[in-house]
C-alpha cells in the first residue's frame, strides 16, 4: 500500500509542470487561431452580404447577413464548369504522367551501380538553378507543335527535380536485399519497381502525388501563355477572368457592384481551393512519413 501511495505521489505533476503545460496549451491555441483565422475570414466573407460586409468593422467571426450572392455570380457563368472539367483532366493525366516519369527516373538514379549516375543527377539538379526563360521555353513549345495543345500543360512539367530528389532518397532507404532476392526469383527491373519498390515507397509516392496534383490544380500561367482555345482553359483562368471582369465593372459602376466584387474575390478563393483540400484527409497519414523517409540515415 505504501509503495502504491508513493508511486501516485511521484506521478502527480508538480506546480511548475502544470504551469508549463498551461503555457504550452495557451501558446498552441494562439498559434492555431493565427493559422486558421485567415482561412475562416475568407470563408465567412464569401458567405456574407456584400453591402453588410463592406460596412463591417473589426474581426469577422461569422458571416455578415448570410448571403450566396457571390457564389451565384461565380456559378452562373457557364464557363466555370468547362474550367472544372479541364482542370480535372489536367490534374488526373498530368499527375499520372508525373508519377510514372518521376518514379522511373528515381528508380534508375537510386541504383548505386548505374554508370555515370552522378553526372546525370547533376544535370537534373542544374535545372533547379538555371532556366532558359520564358521566350526560349515558348519557342521550344512552338517547335514541338504544342501551342494550343493540352499536352503543353503536361509534358514540360513532367518531372520536378525537387520531387525527384525526394523520391530518390525514399528509394535509397529501401533495403537492397529485397531487390537482390527478387532478382534471384527471376524478377526484372520493371517487376522490381512495380511489385517491390512501389508498395514499400507508398508514403513517399502519395506525398509526391499530392505535390504534383496541387501544382496542376493551381497552374494558370502556362495555360495563359500556351493555350488559345477557351474550351481548353483550366479553372484558374476562368476564375481569374471572372474576378478581373467584376473588378473592372466595379471601376465603371456604382458601389453595389464594387461591394459584390469584393465578396466574389473570396468566393473564387474558396471555389479554387476547396476541392484540392478535400484530398488531404485521404493521404494525411502518409504525409509526415513520406516527407521524412530517407531524411535520417543510420
Amino acid at each position: 500500500m505504501a509503495a502504491e501511495r508513493q508511486e501516485k505521489v511521484m506521478l502527480k505533476p508538480g506546480k511548475a509542470e502544470r504551469v508549463g503545460s498551461a503555457i504550452n496549451i495557451a501558446v498552441l491555441c494562439i498559434l492555431t487561431f493565427i493559422t486558421l483565422y485567415p482561412f475562416a475570414y475568407v470563408v465567412f466573407a464569401s458567405f456574407s452580404d456584400p453591402v453588410a460586409f463592406m460596412k463591417h468593422e473589426g474581426m469577422l467571426l461569422s458571416p455578415v447577413s448570410f448571403s450566396l450572392k457571390a457564389y451565384r455570380q461565380v456559378f452562373t457563368n457557364p464557363t466555370i464548369y468547362v474550367g472544372y472539367a479541364n482542370t480535372i483532366f489536367y490534374v488526373a493525366v498530368g499527375t499520372l504522367v508525373n508519377i510514372l516519369m518521376t518514379t522511373t527516373a528515381a528508380y534508375v538514379l537510386s541504383r548505386k551501380q548505374l554508370l555515370l549516375r552522378r553526372p546525370i543527377l547533376l544535370m537534373f539538379i542544374f535545372t533547379m538553378y538555371f532556366n532558359g526563360g520564358l521566350i526560349p521555353n515558348y519557342l521550344l513549345i512552338q517547335k514541338l507543335g504544342l501551342i494550343n495543345n493540352r499536352l503543353s500543360l503536361i509534358i514540360p512539367v513532367a518531372v520536378s527535380t525537387y520531387n525527384l530528389l525526394i523520391m530518390i532518397s525514399g528509394f535509397e532507404s529501401i533495403p537492397v536485399a529485397l531487390e537482390e532476392s527478387a532478382r534471384i526469383d527471376g524478377a526484372n527491373d520493371l517487376t522490381i519497381l512495380f511489385r517491390v519498390i512501389f508498395p514499400l515507397a507508398k508514403p513517399t509516392i502519395m506525398v509526391i502525388m499530392l505535390y504534383y496534383a496541387v501544382g496542376h490544380w493551381n497552374s494558370w500561367f502556362n495555360a495563359m501563355i500556351y493555350l488559345r482555345d477557351s474550351a481548353k482553359m483550366p479553372l484558374q483562368i476562368f476564375l481569374r477572368d471572372i474576378l478581373t471582369r467584376n473588378q473592372m465593372g466595379a471601376m465603371n459602376a456604382g458601389s453595389d457592384i464594387e461591394d459584390i466584387g469584393i465578396t466574389i474575390k473570396y468566393a473564387t478563393i474558396i471555389v479554387s481551393t476547396l476541392p484540392i483540400l478535400c484530398i488531404y484527409p485521404f493521404i494525411q497519414k502518409h504525409f509526415v512519413k513520406g516527407v521524412m523517409i530517407g531524411a535520417v540515415k543510420e
